[in-house]
């Protein structure tokens, strides 16, 4: 029998983040507004970012920046509102963001090429170095590559003896509701790259960040297949937009083949 290797894990906590709030006024891209606002230089977002950096600007503000022009924050507030808060923007494409009213085509690629940027420096979070000790090692590559994603994901991450990531498969592509896993598509690229252990990962698009029942039937027979395969499943992670969760760190993890 494979011997496990030791993966502590910690629940994390889920993170909530609202839409903002307030009078939503319907404005058009291009309104010119007095030079400066009627406002202390130091208290508009360009000045303030250049002063003290992007941490002191609010979300209506960062998204101000992108859009520019006239009325910039007001028409900031707006489309916040309507998408959803910043967690909206993720899944939105320009078609969706021209429908806004306030907002351009310019301000719409923009909008969304400093979105997908971001996924892409979140990405790079991946410590393909350092054993993998738990769940919040690889918690912001996962976040950063499913959310805002509008179907189920399958991924897994094979790792080596040493617990370091070697291998990341997207391995089965589904709805807003569910995903179809097949088992061989799980472990073939596994065996192929000779995975000492593996992670399971897939996401909730509808925000639920506890495992269903099919989840659970999944996982329970991956974790046996894991088994006389010789890549015991180490845990199997579900990511929302607004949080992950692990069914090891839950106790819903089966071991040597055990209901868990």
């Amino acid at each position: 029998m494979h011997e496990h290797v030791s993966y502590p894990v910690e629940y994390v906590r889920r993170e909530r983040t609202g839409p903002p709030i307030g009078f939503v006024p319907a404005l058009e891209e291009g309104l010119e507004e007095p030079a400066g606002g009627g406002r202390p230089a130091i208290e508009r977002p360009r000045e303030r970012m250049l002063a003290f950096g992007p941490t002191a600007l609010s979300n209506v503000e960062l998204v101000a920046l992108l859009l520019g022009g006239g009325h910039a924050e007001q028409r900031a507030l707006a489309l916040l509102q309507q998408i959803g808060g910043v967690g909206g923007l993720m899944r939105c494409v320009p078609a969706e963001l021209l429908e806004v009213a306030g907002v351009g085509a310019a301000s719409a690629t923009a909008i969304c090429a400093a979105v997908e940027l971001a996924r892409r420096i979140g990405q790079l979070e991946m410590p393909f170095e350092s054993p993998i000790r738990g769940p919040e090692d690889v918690r912001r590559y996962l976040r950063a590559n499913l959310r805002g994603r509008t179907q189920e994901v399958f991924l897994v991450l094979g790792l080596d003896a040493r617990q370091r990531v070697r291998l990341v498969r997207e391995v089965a592509l589904g709805s807003t509701a569910g995903v179809e896993v097949q088992p061989r598509e799980v472990f073939r690229p596994l065996v192929r790259a000779a995975s000492h252990s593996v992670l399971l990962v897939h996401n909730h698009p509808g925000g639920e960040l506890r495992p269903s029942a099919a989840d659970l039937q999944l996982t329970q027979r991956l974790a046996q297949l894991g088994e006389l395969l010789g890549i015991p499943v180490l845990d199997h992670l579900i990511v929302t937009d607004e949080g992950m969760c692990s069914l090891a760190g839950l106790g819903l993890l089966p071991r040597d083949g055990a209901e868990p």
